[in-house]
């Protein structure tokens, strides 16, 4: 079994993150997933929730995603997503407003947005 998997993590108008890892994890239509090297391939829909990229010099990538979908074949992993937000690009206060904005208007896809990007950047 391979020691690491190719990772590229890529958003409708940018290529956000590439490079080498050891662990990926994901939420998935069908729940959390988390990919090692030597993963059987698989095609599966993104629900927007934070993706954790374990890196192979013990480093951690954390992002907020939001729709696309993630494929993986031959120890290579691409995340193909509408919307990333690595977490350390993520405004805090600008997401706690869109939250409460989010909130008051019952616009329940915007609180989920808001509230992946408040985990992503917590997880940093």
């Amino acid at each position: 079994m391979a020691a690491e998997l190719h990772v590229e993590l890529v958003a409708a108008d940018r290529s956000v993150w590439s490079g080498e890892a050891t662990l990926v994890v994901a939420r998935t239509t069908s729940g959390d997933i988390g990919v090692m090297p030597g993963h059987q391939p698989l095609l599966g829909v993104l629900e927007s929730g934070p993706v954790t990229i374990r890196t192979t010099d013990g480093g951690t990538v954390v992002a907020a995603v939001h729709g696309g979908f993630l494929s993986f074949a031959d120890n290579k992993l691409s995340l193909l997503a509408e919307i990333v937000e690595l977490s350390e690009e993520i405004d805090v206060q600008r997401a706690e407003r869109a939250l409460e904005r989010a909130k008051s208007d019952a616009d329940d896809s915007a609180e989920r947005r808001a509230d992946v990007r408040l985990r992503a950047a917590a997880a940093r």
